[in-house]
């Protein structure tokens, strides 16, 4: 379980939380790290604030776009100190561990965190499927970047030590669907209510984002996004027959 568990950093801006980062998981057996674009990495720093968790950096794995980081994963959850005006569904630390436990024994799960100033964008939460607040102090909610990172792993790492609850088996089909299979189906969507001028991109308010939330919840398996995907291919056909 704990191989199928990563922790992913967006735009980190000083290498020394990198390190930090990376110590606070080898403190509670994480290993895979995964880093969106950093300001300045790799560094001395990052590795003198690992204090020992160097194999974690080395491992590290650097790319361009959050998309990039999460592609193959079926679960991701997204850490924010700030409540977003269109809500998002939310766990907190330990609701969040008992869910990844489940999820993790057969599929790859992310947890990731945003930039040390402003955290995740709007859009960067968009995919994701949950949203993790850490229960704080009201008047001085943002905790550093490291310490956020180690109250999660904490909270995994007491969960992970428990008895497994066994998975029953799946079928390929009822496999959850990946984060890449997802945003393409998004893309698909997206073209097809603009080619029925159902979504106009010049004024679209918070749809695609809600829709984003919809089926975020859920979370469909292979069978039904392929489902989906055909309705969308039907449209598209019956639109093309009437165009002739």
């Amino acid at each position: 379980m704990f191989s199928n568990i990563r922790i992913v950093l967006v735009e980190t801006s000083h290498p020394g939380n990198i390190g930090a980062a990376a110590r606070a998981m080898k403190n509670m057996s994480l290993e895979h790290l995964y880093l969106v674009s950093p300001v300045n990495y790799p560094h001395a720093d990052a590795f003198a604030r690992a204090a020992g968790a160097n194999d974690v950096l080395n491992n590290a794995v650097v790319v361009d776009s959050l998309e990039q980081a999460i592609a193959d994963c079926t679960q991701v959850f997204g850490a924010s100190a700030r409540m977003r005006t269109l809500k998002w569904p939310q766990y907190s630390p330990a609701e969040a561990a008992k869910v990844i436990k489940k999820t993790s024994q057969t599929s790859s799960v992310a947890l990731v965190f945003g930039r040390e100033r402003t955290g995740l964008s709007n859009e960067e939460l968009q995919l994701c499927h949950y949203l993790v607040n850490i229960p704080s102090n009201d008047q001085f909610s943002s905790l550093n970047l490291a310490a956020a990172v180690q109250v999660l792993a904490y909270e995994l790492f007491q969960v992970l030590q428990q008895p497994v609850e066994k998975v029953e088996a799946v079928n390929a089909d009822e496999m959850p669907v990946t984060q890449d299979e997802m945003q393409r189906y998004f893309k698909h969507l997206e073209e097809v209510l603009v080619k029925i001028d159902f979504l106009d991109p010049e004024h679209p308010k918070k749809l695609m984002r809600r829709l984003h939330r919809l089926y975020n919840r859920a979370q469909p398996d292979q069978r039904e996004i392929n489902i989906l995907r055909g309705i969308l291919s039907a449209v598209e056909k019956e639109m093309q027959g009437r165009n002739r």
